[in-house]
């Protein structure tokens, strides 16, 4: 197999990033600019996505349903500050069925709008609510610079978007949501996060608080993972969401909406992969562990047949397992799968069935282990289970040697410039925000979740405030 190196890190993080998408066969380019084919083994890391987060919104009784790509321009400006916010990004249809259209159609860059139109039709009573739905969907974002999942003209996500009799209750579910997310990027993607709100020039265009999912990269540099959005009345009163409460008098719902996206999986490849290619927590890998053959023609047959009962026996217990007996030589399947980032290669031969004993070999860390037959199917899901909670410490570990502190601002630029998040009482004034961003590059990630009642000193201005917040260089 003649296959093209994988960059290194440390020479070339954005390189390397590429050619592990590549060489894991995740995903390719598409025919437009910006756009990107989701292969095979890249959309089952999204199916099982959807499955989880399927589960868990369920639990809180979120339904799912399907809105319209595309969006009368009408619906987009009723509601100014979220027109402002996607303009820029809004690819716009103005000549369909042979014809110039009447009026300009939106391609779905979000769904407030649409689904919010359906919303005022539904809403009439305060026995109609809450209304909790959720879609997966495609949106699309005209996108200058992209890079596949991590920033891309079209991309998968899901979109939540419910309405609530009080306030209090729209933030509950905003919070809620929130923790949603948190917990399946570390308890399945095995990615530590942190959380907290965005401040007033970061927040979702129309919210009233967006709130956030941050992760930290290999390179230190922060991704946003997931969003949840209060976005209180803003689009209730542009969509006359209006609803007869329980004293029979008249009042607009309390809104949220909440997301997450293909851009998770660009975080799980940029979190623990590695220069050898692509590294799976095994929670989130189609194959967890790939039973390879390593034999001739005068023993094909027993190895083979002993190869598919271990596969039985690993499938009846839970384990999402496939065989590679194909023609390639040992040393080509392993490397090939080594690039998939299966968690565990499990080899068979002849010795092997001599000695009674496979070969298990670990991805994330090349360990070797000789595992008795007869205990396979009972010791590979404890396997499992050990290697997800050390790729999660290993991140972990990771990101508190990268999270500082700073003595003053020339000393976060340094730091911040070396691949850390800095954590720093801010005054969140957008005039500030802006200039620091334009100056270095540098962003604010969100404001730390606390009571309000700890006081600093901006670093930038020196003036006294509320908020600390944490700051990174981002994708």
């Amino acid at each position: 197999m003649n296959e093209k190196k994988i960059t290194k890190r440390s020479s070339d993080f954005s390189q390397w990033y590429l050619d592990v998408v590549s060489s894991a066969e995740l995903a390719e380019y598409g025919a437009v600019k910006g756009t990107m084919v989701i292969r095979p083994y890249g959309y089952t890391i999204w199916e099982i996505s959807q499955k989880v987060l399927n589960q868990k919104f369920k639990e809180t009784g979120v339904e799912n349903a399907y809105f319209p790509i595309f969006i009368p321009e009408r619906l987009l400006n009723k509601e100014k500050n979220h027109i402002e916010g996607f303009s820029p990004e809004v690819a716009v249809v103005t000549y369909a069925g042979g014809k110039e259209l009447d009026e300009k159609i939106i391609v779905r860059p979000t769904s407030e709008t649409i689904i919010y139109e359906s919303y005022s039709k539904w809403v009439h009573s305060y026995k109609d609510l809450p209304i909790l739905i959720n879609q997966w969907a495609n949106v699309v974002r005209w996108e200058l610079k992209t890079k596949p999942f991590i920033r891309t003209t079209e991309f998968l996500w899901q979109e939540g978007h419910t309405v609530h009799e009080t306030e209090e209750k729209a933030e509950e579910r905003a919070l809620k949501m929130l923790g949603i997310y948190k917990d399946f990027s570390e308890n399945y993607m095995a990615i530590p996060t942190i959380v907290g709100k965005k401040t007033e020039s970061e927040k979702f265009a129309g919210a009233l608080n967006t709130y956030t999912v941050e992760a930290m990269m290999q390179d230190g540099k922060a991704l946003q993972y997931a969003t949840s959005h209060n976005l209180g009345q803003n689009f209730s009163k542009a969509f006359d969401i209006k609803y007869l409460d329980r004293q029979n008098k008249e009042q607009y719902g309390w809104q949220t909406s909440w997301g997450l996206s293909t851009r998770s999986i660009g975080g799980l490849i940029m979190v623990h992969s590695d220069d050898l290619g692509l590294v799976l927590p095994p929670k989130m890998a189609p194959i967890q562990a790939i039973v390879t053959t390593i034999s001739s023609k005068e023993n094909e047959k027993e190895i083979t047949d002993k190869a598919n009962e271990i596969y039985r026996e690993l499938e009846e217990s839970g384990v999402r397992v496939k065989v590679d007996s194909g023609n390639l030589t040992p040393g080509e399947k392993f490397f090939k799968w080594e690039k998939k980032g299966v968690p565990i290669r499990i080899e068979i031969g002849k010795k092997e069935i001599d000695n009674k004993e496979a070969v298990c070999v670990t991805r994330a860390n090349g360990n070797k282990t000789n595992i008795s037959f007869t205990q396979i199917s009972k010791i590979i899901p404890e396997m499992l289970d050990q290697i997800q909670n050390d790729i999660y410490e290993k991140a972990l570990k990771k990101q508190n040697e990268n999270m500082k502190t700073a003595k003053d601002w020339d000393d976060l630029v340094e730091k911040v410039s070396k691949g850390n998040f800095v954590l720093a009482f801010f005054c969140c004034e957008k005039n500030i925000e802006k200039q620091i961003n334009e100056d270095t590059g540098i962003t604010v990630r969100c404001i730390k979740q606390t009571d309000g009642k700890i006081k600093g000193i901006c670093i930038k201005t020196g003036k006294e405030t509320t908020n600390e917040v944490y700051f990174a260089k981002s994708y």
